[in-house]
């Protein structure tokens, strides 16, 4: 049976959206991840002016929403952080490493005037890619974090040849 090319997810335990979006988009292999503030399933505000608290419950937020698409940190390649104060970038960091782990995305750091509440510090954004033969959705998902090699670094299967490259290898 095909899968569906784009699939909206919305997240239990995620406070509904207050605009016209939803919290996870997976469309094949690749998992996007709106926005994440520092929010109880209610929409409140968790941490008061904690950065590191506000940290601590994005992150579990980008982790249920990476969860209901079958994906974890170990799959995120991309975020972008949205910072009220780049001087908490340190603070940020510790709690981002307590999530990652050895794995390290690609990262944009981005200051900015307010959020879409004035007691929120931060917002993260992700953009995970699920392996190869990765069941649909948190109901299916039984499968373990892609394993690392020693260095730390996903193994990936390597790209497929050119042509150009197949005639190369051909003449050796």
């Amino acid at each position: 049976m095909r899968q569906a090319h784009r699939q909206e997810i919305r997240v239990p335990g995620m406070p509904e959206p207050i605009s016209h979006f939803t919290h996870v988009v997976r469309a094949g292999r690749l998992v996007f991840v709106s926005g994440c503030v520092a929010s109880d399933e209610n929409g409140k505000t968790v941490g008061g002016g904690d950065i590191v608290a506000q940290t601590r419950q994005v992150h579990e937020n980008i982790k249920r929403c990476l969860a209901a698409a079958g994906a974890t940190f170990a799959d995120v390649c991309k975020v972008t952080v949205f910072l009220k104060n780049v001087a908490d970038r340190e603070k940020v960091n510790t709690v981002r490493q307590e999530y990652f782990g050895p794995h390290r995305p690609a990262s944009t750091l981005i200051e900015i005037s307010r959020l879409v509440r004035d007691d929120l510090l931060i917002e993260i954004e992700a953009t995970a890619v699920l392996p190869d033969g990765a069941k649909r959705g948190r109901a299916q998902t039984g499968r373990a974090e892609p394993r690392a090699s020693r260095a730390g670094h996903l193994r990936l299967k390597p790209a497929s040849r050119t042509p150009l490259q197949q005639n190369k290898r051909r003449r050796r």
